[in-house]
């Protein structure tokens, strides 16, 4: 199951992306997670599953309370 996403938090997947990075920030959230190289800046949009599938670590955006009211 794909952990709880927010939008803003980096992640770091277990491929290298071709520009060497490892590091992407999520910056779309549906029925697809947009992502964003934060070494190219490359977008790319993954499914719920291939993300869980190639996740191998989440940070959560820095500075908020991911607290559900």
């Amino acid at each position: 199951m794909l952990p709880d996403i927010q939008l803003g938090d980096k992640v770091t997947l277990r491929k290298q992306h071709p520009c060497g990075g490892y590091d992407w920030e999520v910056v779309r959230l549906g029925a697809d997670i947009g992502l964003v190289c934060l070494t190219c800046q490359h977008r790319v949009m993954l499914s719920r599953r291939e993300l869980n599938r190639r996740l191998k670590k989440r940070i959560p955006k820095a500075g908020v309370n991911n607290v559900n009211a």
